[in-house]
């Protein structure tokens, strides 16, 4: 029930993150999603993609830190209090997420979690009856 993500270290110059979307495309890797942090020396790109192995091959033959990293996508309605909800039922439970993302589509937003606990975090959304997904069907 878990998704892996990619981080890729960048330091914080014009043009790079340009040349890590220009490599996965080059490669026919697709990004489903995304998120950039930063700090004053460098960046964090955080990606979900098509193809795990291969981005990590293609990306660190051009040089780039690249780590894996496995996280918890959600899929939930597209509507105002769904994620609240959602939020709510870890809070309950003290499980703490270190980072998320999201991105919707139409009618249903997915959601990128990273949580303290991943397993006690799994276990709790289905027993909630949350849907997650897989990188199967992302």
């Amino acid at each position: 029930m878990t998704v892996k993500q990619l981080s890729v270290f960048l330091e914080n110059k014009t043009g790079r993150i340009n040349e890590v979307v220009r490599t996965l495309g080059q490669n026919g890797i697709n990004m489903h999603a995304f998120s950039m942090a930063e700090t004053a020396d460098f960046g964090i790109l955080r990606l979900i993609v098509s193809d795990v192995e291969k981005a990590v091959e293609v990306l660190r033959a051009r040089d780039f830190a690249v780590m894996s990293t496995d996280v918890l996508c959600l899929s939930c309605a597209n509507t105002p209090g769904s994620l609240a909800t959602i939020l709510e039922y870890l809070a309950e439970e003290n499980i703490f997420i270190e980072y998320m993302y999201a991105f919707a589509q139409n009618e249903a937003a997915h959601v990128v979690i990273k949580p303290n606990d991943l397993p006690h975090c799994i276990s709790l959304l289905q027993e909630k009856q949350c849907e997650l997904l897989t990188q199967e069907n992302l």
